[in-house]
């Protein structure tokens, strides 16, 4: 089991905390088209959403992307990331302007002076990175059986080999990268832990979001929520963007 620094945190509520403006981070091993129909249903609802595609050859390079995402919104505006995209979000650190709130999708949710790597270690890899693919530029590829039988257990085989076929690989380098100040500690957050996770372990989810004070859904989902579960994963989203997130900040108790 790994094990994450639990400490208690204070908690900055955000001005305008209705957001009209999302941003959705994907993690590795998935592309921006994994966020579609979560992007269908918040247009629906009137929400600008921007789902773009990460580099992941360093977290410095995502967060450079993210940035230059956030620098074209107006206004008042919610980050969700996906598995490593939690990593992403959280590099925001002291200084996002507009944000007003970050979601996770079963995510890392790391602490200043934490990796990946050091994470990692700390026990056997997971069924969905158990057998990782290494080319010869460093980056980590999803081999096809695992990817369908256990990173999106819960998709249509179909639906998943095309999941498969747009990966998006991450650099091994990454798993080195060390955490700065984490946006989490100033921002409020939500965190949806899928039970049926076979790539980041539900307990660590669940740690990480008990120790980020987060707002917390679970859904026996596998690890790729937003595909399996866009219905969930949308409302997640409007409850941290809409009136509901100043009334939990203002008294409401929270979960974790």
């Amino acid at each position: 089991m790994y094990r994450v620094h639990q400490e208690a945190v204070g908690i900055r509520i955000g001005a305008g905390m209705n957001a009209k403006n999302v941003v959705l981070v994907h993690g590795a091993w998935a592309d921006g088209s994994c966020w579609s129909d979560v992007i269908r249903q918040l247009q629906e609802k009137g929400y600008n959403v921007t789902a773009p595609q990460f580099p992941h050859t360093s977290l410095a390079d995502n967060l450079a992307r993210l940035r230059q995402v956030l620098a074209v919104q107006t206004g008042p505006t919610i980050v969700a990331g996906h598995s490593y995209g939690g990593q992403v979000i959280t590099a925001l650190g002291n200084d996002a302007p507009n944000v007003v709130g970050l979601v996770y999708i079963a995510a890392f949710g790391l602490d200043e002076g934490e990796s990946l790597g050091a994470l990692l270690a700390q026990g056997p890899p997971t069924p969905a990175l158990a057998h990782l693919r290494v080319d010869a530029q460093g980056f980590a590829w999803i081999p096809r059986e695992d990817f369908v039988k256990f990173f999106a257990a819960d998709v249509d085989p179909v639906k998943a080999n095309v999941m498969y076929a747009v990966q998006q690989p991450l650099a091994m380098s990454t798993i080195g990268d060390v955490m700065g100040a984490p946006a989490w500690k100033t921002l409020p957050s939500w965190f949806m832990v899928a039970t049926n996770d076979q790539a980041i372990p539900p307990d660590v989810e669940r740690l990480f979001a008990r120790r980020m004070k987060a707002t917390v859904e679970e859904i026996e989902s596998s690890h790729v929520a937003m595909v399996s579960h866009p219905d969930a994963v949308a409302d997640l989203i409007v409850r941290a963007a809409g009136p509901a997130a100043r009334q939990e900040l203002q008294g409401i108790p929270r979960s974790g």
